[in-house]
């Protein structure tokens, strides 16, 4: 298939019919065309085919699809090895912000991940047809895209030869861009509205680039070991659970959304649901598929709303609503994502006591959960996705109670872990035979994420953030070395200049995001908010016209708002609550008036995990703040002494600070 509607020298598009452009157009349509949509190409045949007579040496192409989710650059021309990205607006008076972001957004997709355009000058154009002519200047970004230019009907040109006598590349062949390989990363959100799409995770691939192709082969063969073991479930009637393991940003979510995806099978009887504890995460994404759902099948949103809560939900739902029968529920296959984050016995009882009128109920929730798919009397199958160090929540049990729970109650489950299972970061210091008394499990090597997808410039960002928090700076600033040349990390002590840098990092819709440790009370002095509820859709999904975006830099999401999602730029800014002490972390919590000592090692733990998360946030790149603070006579709780210890490890650990 091709990804392009029309392709053609310059030189036999300018003689050819343009009903006959117009008809290749419309034949490689896939969609039913408008009215509206035919008319606007006729007027950009006709406007094209007199701008760009002085150029027969070039090639063109209309409607390139990006592979990622299916967006389509108006235009492209190729002419003299530089390449013209046109978005039109046919009709319109006025050059528009949303037009300019989407154009640039194109470029930064090609630039990112089209093998072909990595190296060469990718000049954007914006194209409101009717609009009056403004004066352009070129400038020309270090990585070769060129800021936006602006053009009308008129004038696209004389825009095209003034580029032209500024920058030269070497020659370029039009099939050889078109048949260029294409890596997109996506993030967690369009890859879930693509997957809901009815696409798998080899409709996100494109090629072998490094470490997406490395991840995506890696939920490929992931979806297919689990996609074994459910169907020896099915055929053998027996049930088992399957722990996946990963790295921050490895694609654990991805992968549990994959096999939803390829197992939610309703004429098979074989339902299938993803199940996350983490609220914001399914928030964002039920939002999220929603909109995308209504704008392509011309629903409300509150009916797509409906439609794709079958497919995520969040998981005390699906627990609570198994309280009120004995029934087993619907789905045969439920996967829980980030199950180290389940409720141990203490906490859940509590909560069933106070919040449910359950008196009796005296389990954990990984076993209330296996208690539930158990009630199956032929088959099912539990896929826990397991995220190591990522435990923020006081009560969340790690991953020590699902392997407790089936030690205790479940004989009959087969189990199936990953190869990683036995690391400190998953199991801390117990060892598997110890946990399971003796169970017999299966090693299946295949459940294993090893590479973050999320930065997809660096894999090394997992690495740089377990030794920074690790305590070994040395090992961090080799790590650093290697990492700052394509994921920059950057440090600094002035709040503006921190915020000015996201802002300049950032172009088109690429979005960046305030965060701070939710314990970061002390951040007030520094104007810093951190609430301890956002409106986290609206800070993941708004716009930069809506002061509920996270463009905005007023609003600072923590460790649990932001767990599972991403930003491309993000701006940490450091509180002294994790600070340093005799070469050491020492941990702290702002009550009342003044600092607190955390004595509890498990508190202790959630508080590193919280600052894990939190840097390893960004796709792109990241930024630190840590406040200068102020004289301890005038406020002991920002003594300047605690930050400036904060810096200095940063400092050890390689971590560059950023020009004042």
């Amino acid at each position: 298939m091709k990804r392009e509607y029309y392709s053609n020298s310059i030189s036999s598009f300018l003689t050819a019919d343009p009903e006959y452009v117009l008809g290749q157009l419309l034949i490689n349509d896939a969609f039913e065309t408008t009215d509206l949509q035919k008319n606007a190409w006729k007027r950009e045949i006709c406007i094209l085919q007199t701008e760009l007579a002085s150029f027969p040496d070039g090639e063109i192409a209309f409607e390139y699809t990006i592979p990622r989710i299916g967006h389509r650059i108006d235009v492209v021309c190729i002419i003299s090895g530089i390449i013209f990205l046109l978005e039109y607006k046919v009709g319109d008076r006025e050059y528009k912000k949303s037009a300019e972001d989407q154009v640039m957004d194109y470029a930064l997709d090609l630039k990112y991940f089209h093998e072909v355009s990595n190296e060469r000058y990718l000049v954007p154009i914006s194209v409101p047809t009717e609009a009056l002519a403004v004066e352009n200047r070129l400038q020309v970004m270090e990585d070769k895209i060129c800021e936006v230019l602006y053009c009308n009907k008129e004038n696209i040109g004389l825009t095209i030869k003034s580029v032209l006598a500024e920058i030269q590349d070497s020659p370029l062949k039009m099939d050889e861009w078109l048949n260029s390989r294409y890596a997109p990363t996506p993030t967690i959100i369009e890859a879930a509205q693509a997957m809901y799409r009815n696409h798998s995770v080899d409709d996100i691939k494109r090629n072998d680039a490094a470490n997406l192709a490395e991840t995506t082969d890696a939920i490929g063969r992931i979806t297919d070991a689990i996609g074994r073991i459910i169907d020896k479930c099915k055929e053998q009637r027996r049930k088992a659970i399957c722990f996946i393991t990963g790295v921050p940003g490895a694609g654990k979510t991805l992968a549990g959304l994959n096999i939803a995806n390829a197992r939610h099978q309703f004429e098979a009887d074989e339902h299938a649901v993803f199940l996350s504890g983490n609220g914001p995460l399914v928030d964002v994404l039920q939002a999220a598929l929603a909109k995308d759902r209504a704008a392509r099948e011309g629903i409300t949103v509150s009916e797509a709303s409906r439609q794709t809560k079958a497919f995520i939900q969040i998981i005390h739902k699906f627990r609570d609503e198994a309280l009120t029968t004995e029934n087993p529920p619907v789905e045969k296959v439920a996967i829980f994502d980030e199950a180290q984050r389940a409720w141990n016995k203490s906490s859940l009882t509590d909560f069933m006591k106070r919040k449910k009128g359950v008196p009796d109920f005296n389990r954990s929730e990984p076993e209330f959960l296996i208690e539930i798919m158990d009630r199956h009397t032929d088959w099912a199958t539990i896929v826990c996705l397991v995220g190591g160090g990522q435990e923020i929540y006081t009560g969340e049990a790690g991953i020590e109670d699902w392997f407790c729970a089936l030690r205790s109650n479940y004989p009959d489950w087969d189990i199936y872990l990953s190869d990683k299972m036995t690391d400190s970061e998953y199991i801390g210091t117990s060892s598997i035979d110890q946990l399971l008394d003796g169970r017999t499990y299966t090693v299946e090597s295949s459940l294993h994420l090893g590479v973050s997808l999320r930065s997809f410039r660096s894999e090394k960002l997992a690495s740089f953030t377990k030794a920074l928090l690790d305590n070994c700076p040395e090992e961090a600033a080799e790590i650093y070395k290697v990492l700052n040349k394509t994921y920059p990390i950057y440090l600094t002590r002035d709040f503006a200049q921190a915020k000015s840098w996201v802002k300049t990092k950032a172009r088109g819709t690429e979005r960046y995001g305030l965060l701070a440790s939710s314990e970061g009370k002390r951040l007030r002095g520094e104007g810093i908010w951190v609430p301890s509820e956002i409106n986290h859709v609206g800070w993941f999904l708004n716009g930069k016209d809506n002061v509920d975006s996270s463009y905005y830099l007023e609003v600072a999401a923590s460790e649990f708002k932001v767990q599972g999602l991403e930003v491309d730029y993000a701006l940490l800014a450091w509180d002294a609550d994790l600070r340093r002490n005799n070469d050491n972390f020492d941990f702290f919590r702002f009550r009342g008036t003044c600092w607190n000592h955390i004595n509890i090692k498990q508190r202790q733990k959630y508080l590193k995990n919280a600052y894990r998360v939190l840097l390893t946030r960004a796709r792109q790149g990241l930024i630190i703040y840590v406040p200068r603070g102020v004289d301890k006579t005038n406020d002991p709780s920002r003594d300047r002494t605690l930050y400036d210890g904060i810096f200095n490890y940063l400092i050890q650990c390689g971590i560059r600070k950023l020009a004042e």
